[in-house]
């Protein structure tokens, strides 16, 4: 039996590489703002307040429902909290 390396739990998940890179990123974003709400020590309804979303949302994020958020989003909520995101753009291995 041969055994098969990912570099990434969604490389093993996803079906395409632009698939797997999409949720590698929203995962990176989601775990910054959930971060971000834990370093304040934010309720949902202060963060939600603050990013700009309604408590549901926050509470979405904060139990990781990954596939109801996209870059966009994440992206805007980031911007809210007074974040900045930077790309970094590489070769595929």
């Amino acid at each position: 039996m041969t055994e098969t390396r990912y570099a990434s739990v969604w490389d093993a998940i996803e079906d395409t590489p632009a698939q797997a890179e999409n949720m590698r990123l929203r995962s990176a974003l989601m775990s910054a703002l959930t971060e971000y709400i834990a370093g304040e020590n934010l309720s949902q309804s202060a963060a939600a307040k603050r990013l700009g979303v309604t408590q549901p949302r926050i509470s979405d994020l904060m139990r990781g429902k990954i596939h109801l958020f996209g870059l966009e989003a994440l992206v805007t909520m980031l911007c809210a909290a007074g974040l900045r995101v930077d790309v970094q753009i590489d070769k595929a291995a």
